[in-house]
């Protein structure tokens, strides 16, 4: 028989202990900003991992499992398995969250579910210490995190009554947290394992999960508390029928989905080929002290939360003084500079003397642009399919978009395996013709739909015709 989590019990809804918010929320965030400390850590490392040590003769033929998964690869060696090992793994990380708020909506809750997920993915990350259970442990990886990811979020929304205002903020309190851990774990995860040893990175990442676990565990009081029973059988409740517009909302945004997924390939290249792409030849020295690789990905995260947060102004500023522009016009900007920062990677290889290091001036352009588009598309993508999807489906169609990361994941991956088959400028060349061609699909879409479907969202059916 199933349970079903009923309406949680708040702490205290009046609490502001923590920066005028519940104490609850301090734990949340902590936690998430070690979980994240943990997760991007060894995404950091994973793709460097492989193609320096793993699948090298000698260590690869240890790894259980390793030749069914190249046999279902088509053979694939080297920096290409490297490459289709990191797509799949982190593609499937998005599909697991279904299945994970499915486990705490109808058997656990989201406090046991989470307490699962955190411990399954610490147990992932002390399994990378060994040749043999690496498998074993991406798939770890990938079930706690399904476990975690959507259940700690939706457990801040839950410290507050329905009209409480203070909600917004405290997301973004949240996702101050998650950035946090994305820009310190490859200062320390990726340092220890590139100038130590690999094992001693992914141990720091397994630490750092306990540490969030135990965060976790201590605030167990100031969360909403979970009541378990059988759920009454409540008398339908009336929908509205779905409108023509509602039908064309719905096709075209999941029309979207895959041109999405070709735009932020581009940006999510940086975990894979790029990394490796650094790690052999960007001149990545202070002095005489060759810097470890991993820092290019905080580098990024850092270069990125600041213009998330100057696009953001950007354009607070822009709306005194002129209409702001909609949400696929913001996309089709992002495109514009996305295919810009593919060409300084262009020009980084094509500018550099063969035989030579690659300076550090296009790549730092590349993480300035390319973080511009960021901060135009994946913020703005998601609000656009929120405002779009029709409210009878409003939640499905945003579960719906999530797709977006598993297909580009996916790409990443198969895309990534080229790089060593073909010339770098070539390789970046396509990564651009990714981020031009679907920016053109969004001004097809701009010009073609947005006349009927960008209007207030005041659910008036505008027809076809």
């Amino acid at each position: 028989m199933t349970v079903a989590e009923a309406t949680p019990t708040l702490h205290d809804p009046t609490d502001t202990s923590f920066l005028g918010h519940p104490k609850g929320l301090a734990y949340l965030a902590f936690t998430e900003a070690w979980e994240r400390f943990s997760y991007y850590g060894m995404q950091t490392l994973l793709v460097l991992y492989m193609v320096n040590f793993l699948l090298l003769p000698g260590e690869v033929e240890q790894v259980a499992g390793i030749e069914q998964l190249r046999a279902l690869f088509g053979g694939l060696e080297g920096q290409a398995f490297a490459s289709a090992i990191f797509g799949t793994y982190a593609a499937t990380v998005y599909l697991t969250p279904i299945a994970g708020g499915w486990i705490a909506d109808r058997f656990l809750g989201k406090r046991r579910t989470v307490l699962l997920g955190a411990i399954t993915m610490a147990a992932g990350h002390f399994l990378m210490a060994f040749n043999l259970t690496f498998l074993f442990a991406l798939l770890c990886l990938i079930v706690g995190s399904g476990l975690f990811k959507g259940n700690i979020a939706s457990q801040v929304g839950n410290l507050y009554n329905a009209e409480d205002l203070r909600r917004a903020d405290a997301f973004q309190i949240f996702y101050l947290g998650i950035n946090a851990g994305v820009i310190a774990s490859p200062l320390i995860v990726g340092t220890l394992g590139e100038t130590v040893g690999w094992h001693w990175g992914f141990g720091a990442a397994g630490v750092g999960m306990l540490i969030g676990l135990a965060i976790y565990v201590a605030g167990q009081k100031y969360l909403p508390a979970e009541h378990f029973d059988v759920p009454e059988k409540a008398a339908p409740e009336a929908k509205q029928p779905m409108t023509r517009t509602d039908w064309l909302a719905t096709l075209a945004l999941l029309l979207l989905i895959p041109v999405l997924a070709v735009a932020i390939v581009p940006n999510n290249q940086i975990f894979n080929a790029y990394l490796i792409w650094g790690d052999q030849s960007f001149a990545l020295y202070w002095g005489d002290e060759k810097l470890p690789t991993s820092w290019l990905v905080t580098l990024d995260a850092v270069v990125a939360v600041s213009f998330l947060a100057g696009v953001a102004g950007f354009y607070r500023w822009w709306k005194t003084k002129w209409p702001e522009p909609d949400e696929l016009t913001k996309i089709i900007i992002g495109s514009a500079f996305s295919v810009l920062g593919m060409g300084c990677l262009y020009l980084a290889a094509a500018t550099t003397p063969e035989g030579e290091k690659i300076g550090l001036f296009w790549p730092v352009m590349f993480h300035i642009i390319n973080s511009i588009a960021f901060a135009h598309m994946l913020p703005v993508s998601l609000a656009l399919f929120a405002r779009l999807a029709p409210k009878q489906i409003n939640a499905t169609v945003l579960g719906l978009y999530y797709l977006t990361f598993f297909a580009a994941n996916s790409m990443v991956g198969w895309v990534g395996g080229w790089f060593e088959t073909m010339p770098v400028t070539q390789f970046w060349l396509i990564h651009m013709g990714f981020a031009a061609v679907s920016g053109a699909v969004f001004v097809l879409y701009k010009l073609l739909l947005a006349p009927r479907l960008m209007h207030a969202g005041d659910g008036e059916d505008v027809g076809l015709s």
